[in-house]
């Protein structure tokens, strides 16, 4: 998946959600060894060069070592939402949580 934060470092060129996901399923159906890779990626997200996707995806390679590579840390959500005592989901178990979720 190609994140928010990338569209703002390909040298000017937004992404879509739409465009990120489409992107997304060509990388899936057009392979490495696909003939005209990023011109068939480029056609499947629309509005977009085959020098873009390109980009778009040497930025996701980049991402995915770094994060890989531990140089991004995860995020702690269980501190996010107080100091304990069950102000917020840190104390709370995970079934807690989900029923206490309003999903609709």
């Amino acid at each position: 998946m190609a994140s928010s934060s990338m569209s703002s470092r390909n040298s000017g060129s937004s992404w879509t959600a739409k465009q990120n996901k489409a992107f997304e399923k060509a990388l899936a159906l057009y392979d490495k060894d696909t003939p005209d890779r990023w011109y068939n990626v480029a056609r499947a997200v629309g509005n977009k060069t085959p020098e873009e996707v390109k980009r778009h995806y040497d930025l996701l390679v980049e991402d995915v070592k770094h994060i890989e590579s531990g140089q991004v840390p995860f995020p702690d959500y269980r501190t996010s939402g107080g100091s304990g005592s069950g102000s917020g989901h840190g104390n709370i178990g995970h079934d807690e949580r989900m029923r206490s979720m309003k999903l609709n």
